[in-house]
């Protein structure tokens, strides 16, 4: 018989509203949301979960993370095996999890063979969807040779952390192709330069249009899309016009690119927390002074961007962007977006946006019926406050992927489990 449990007199999250609706039961079988009722509903043979009144949301959902990035040092990296980056990422991806990201979407770093990993349960972590690769241009923000050589022995660049560097129609076509066929959910490419690069302006572009159309023509061929990393309005433009479907960062929007993103229909995952954490660590970890530069060009823009974008209807999904021991501060997001967004808005990214984005509408990001059964209760109101989101230990008291308890406290409060064969 398939397992049956009831989350009773919780409030759920309504995605499409932002708001929390009455008290309501959550029907769930096996790994799937049944229904979500205000009536009572048959508890016979089911586990019941009561709420006590809490709040009711999908499980969150990091539309922008690098997993595999177990530590900023890309060139120490380079020089460790991939069966021991594979290892590191599992207090990465557990953490991940442990916060209420039940779905993320890797940006690049991640293969096939982890996001098995993951499904199978041999790593606890949140459901990965996969770039692989990330393409480049010769010289672009992913190609992170340094100046004046040509090749870079790498014994890990098998997994995906460094670009696949590719020039022209049938170059970039074939990277597409290369990255579909290692199972890459999404291309992710580079379209304009970046801050921790050596060798690229930030407000560069890269890619020709032809280039960028070449890589979304396969990309849509094969029933994906593109993701693209992009801070300039000059580079969001071009890659936009080309069919990406979100533009990553962006912190230089301005209002001319965010309506050009609006009539085609794109999205924007700004990363707050990786600017706020590599402006207090970045000179401690060595970054250069051209590299230090770059960021403060970009850090104090990222906000501005998000409310140029929510003026011009864009939609604004939720997304980080951390390395190694900055991954810890993936909850700052919701802090600093509070400043432009309410926090409705910022969990609706995390949610209802980000599900559209990643084209999972319906199975994630939703307590709808038929969806994956990733709830989280929380305390307190998430629609009024992101104070919350500041310590995830406590304010999440239950957690459920897939159907699956990871953990819970309900006990501390006035909710509890209870086995029943009664109806409630």
């Amino acid at each position: 018989m398939t397992p049956r449990t009831l989350i009773t007199h919780c409030r759920p999250f309504d995605g499409d509203r932002g708001t929390l609706g009455p008290l309501s039961t959550l029907v769930i079988e096996g790994d799937r949301i049944v229904e979500c009722v205000a009536e009572p509903r048959s508890a016979e043979a089911a586990t019941v979960i009561d709420a006590g009144g809490r709040a009711a949301l999908p499980g969150l959902i990091d539309a922008h993370v690098h997993v595999m990035a177990v530590t900023h040092d890309i060139w120490r990296m380079a020089a460790q095996p991939p069966s021991l980056i594979t290892a590191q990422t599992k207090p990465i991806l557990e953490g991940m999890l442990q916060r209420g990201f039940t779905t993320v979407r890797d940006a690049a770093g991640a293969d096939f063979g982890l996001q098995e990993a993951v499904r199978l349960g041999l790593f606890a972590g949140p459901r990965l969807h996969i770039a692989a690769r990330p393409l480049t241009q010769t010289g672009g923000h992913a190609d992170i040779r340094p100046q004046g050589v040509q090749e870079l022995v790498c014994t890990c660049a098998g997994l995906g952390l460094f670009g696949a560097i590719a020039d022209g129609d049938a170059e970039v076509r074939r990277a597409v192709r290369e990255q579909v066929r290692n199972g890459a959910n999404q291309i992710k490419i580079m379209a304009g330069g970046g801050v921790a690069s050596p060798t690229d302006p930030i407000d560069g572009t890269q890619y020709s249009p032809a280039e960028l159309a070449a890589i979304c023509e396969e990309a849509e061929a094969a029933n994906t899309y593109v993701m693209a990393h992009a801070y300039s309005p000059r580079s969001i433009v071009r890659a936009v016009r080309a069919g990406v479907r979100s533009i990553e960062h962006g912190n230089l929007l301005d209002e001319d690119s965010a309506r050009v993103m609006k009539e085609e229909g794109a999205f924007l995952v700004p990363t707050l927390a990786t600017y706020a954490a590599l402006g207090d660590d970045g000179a401690r970890l060595g970054w250069s002074a051209a590299m230090l530069a770059k960021l403060e060009r970009v850090r104090h823009r990222g906000v501005q961007a998000i409310a140029i974008a929510r003026a011009a209807g864009v939609p604004v999904a939720f997304g980080t962007d951390l390395l190694g021991h900055m991954h810890e501060r993936q909850m700052d997001e919701f802090a600093l977006r509070a400043e432009v967004q309410t926090p409705a808005e910022i969990l609706r990214g995390a949610t209802t946006v980000a599900a559209r984005l990643l084209r999972a509408e319906g199975q994630i990001g939703t307590l709808a019926a038929g969806a994956l059964a990733d709830v989280l209760l929380v305390d307190g109101d998430p629609t009024a406050s992101v104070e919350g989101w500041a310590n995830p230990g406590r304010h999440i008291r239950l957690l459920m992927q897939g159907g699956r308890v990871l953990r819970q406290s309900l006990q501390a409060g006035s909710a509890q489990f209870v086995q029943s064969s009664t109806s409630t």
